[in-house]
C-alpha cells in the first residue's frame, strides 16, 4: 500500500490525497488512453532535486501527441506542478513523482473525441522498485512467453497506461512462477527490455544494450550510457539474443524506479558469478553519485526543489 501524501495536485489546483478521485464512467479507465511519467526525486546534501525534470516532462507531453491528448498545461506549467508537490508535502526521503495526463467523464465510446482532458500529479515517498537486496545482490528474471507488442500493432515510444498490459501480463507471469521479474523479446526473438526497465549485459568487458526499437526512449538507459562515456567504458548498441544473456559476464536493468538493479540468474542460469559484477557496481556507484548531486559534471540533471 501507498502512504499517503498530503496533498496531490489536480487540473491546476492542489487537493487532499483523499480527494483525488475520478467517476467510474471517466473514459480513460474503460480505454485506456492515457499517458505518464516515472519520476524521481533525491535528497542531496543541497536538499530534495527531481532528476532530468525536463527530459521527463518533455517525454510526457511527447506522448500526449503520439495518443491525440492535447496537453491543458504546458512544459513549463507541468514542471512547476511537480516543484509545487514536492514542496508542500515537505518529504524527508526519496520520492517517486508521477505525473498522468488522462481522458476524464463525459462521454462513451471507443473514440475519445469529446472526452474532458485532465492532469494530475501525485508523490510519494518510495525505496528501491526490486528492493534493497535486489540492488545489492541481484535478481532472478524469466524470459516471458508474452513478446513486446510489435511497432505494427501499437506505438511504443509512447510511455501510455494501454501499453502496460502486455507488461503487466508478464511480470505476473514472471512472479508466479518464483522471479523477480520479467524480460520480454520482441517480435523477432532478440531481447526488447524488462517489463518496465531496459536491459544491459557485459560480456568482455564490452557493456552492450539493445536498440529501442521495440521500447520506450529510456531516460535512465541514456543516463547510464552517458556515464559510460565517461567511464571510457566500451559500449554496443546491437540486438541480444537469448542465449547471449544466458551466458553474459554481467547483466542489470535500468530505469527510473529500478534504477541500476543488477540480474544474477535468467531463466535458471546464473549470470557470471551469481553476484552484482564489477562494471554493474561501478555503473551503479556513479548513477547514485549523479542522482545525489555527488558528481558535479551531471548537476545540471537537477531541479533543486526550494
Amino acid at each position: 500500500m501507498l502512504d499517503d501524501s498530503k496533498l496531490i495536485w489536480m487540473d491546476g489546483k492542489l487537493i487532499p490525497w483523499k480527494d483525488a478521485t475520478v467517476h467510474v464512467l471517466s473514459h480513460t479507465l474503460h480505454y485506456g488512453n492515457a499517458v505518464f511519467e516515472g519520476t524521481r526525486a533525491y535528497k542531496t546534501e543541497k536538499g530534495l532535486a527531481i532528476f532530468r525534470l525536463r527530459d521527463h516532462t518533455k517525454r510526457l507531453l511527447e506522448s500526449a501527441k503520439i495518443t491525440l491528448i492535447t496537453p491543458k498545461y504546458s512544459l513549463e506549467e507541468l514542471e512547476q506542478a511537480q516543484i509545487d508537490v514536492l514542496k508542500v508535502n515537505n518529504y524527508n526521503k526519496n520520492v517517486y513523482i508521477r505525473p498522468l495526463i488522462f481522458l476524464g467523464y463525459g462521454k462513451m465510446g471507443v473514440s475519445p473525441k469529446g472526452a474532458p482532458r485532465q492532469v494530475m500529479v501525485a508523490t510519494w515517498e518510495w525505496g528501491s522498485y526490486l528492493g534493497d537486496d535486489g540492488i545489492e545482490n541481484g535478481i532472478k528474471v524469466k524470459i516471458s512467453s508474452f513478446s513486446r507488442y510489435s511497432v505494427k500493432s501499437t506505438m511504443g515510444k509512447a510511455k501510455a497506461a494501454a501499453n502496460y498490459l502486455n507488461s503487466q501480463m508478464a511480470n505476473e507471469e514472471a512472479v508466479d512462477a518464483g522471479y523477480d521479474e520479467a524480460l520480454l523479446l520482441d517480435e523477432e526473438g532478440f531481447v526488447a527490455e524488462g517489463s518496465g526497465e531496459c536491459f544491459f549485459i557485459v560480456k568482455n568487458g564490452v557493456l552492450i544494450s539493445p536498440p529501442n526499437d521495440y521500447s520506450l526512449n529510456s531516460i535512465t538507459q541514456d543516463t547510464t550510457i552517458q556515464i559510460a562515456n565517461k567511464l571510457n567504458i566500451p559500449l554496443l548498441r546491437r540486438k541480444i539474443t537469448r542465449d547471449e544473456v544466458y551466458t553474459a559476464d554481467e547483466a542489470f536493468f535500468t530505469g527510473t524506479a529500478a534504477e541500476i538493479t543488477p540480474i544474477n540468474n535468467v531463466d535458471g542460469r546464473v549470470i557470471g558469478n551469481g553476484k552484482r559484477g564489477h562494471m554493474t557496481e561501478k555503473l551503479q556507484k556513479s548513477y547514485f553519485d549523479v542522482v545525489y548531486g555527488r558528481d558535479s559534471s551531471f548537476e545540471h540533471f537537477l531541479t533543486y526543489v526550494k
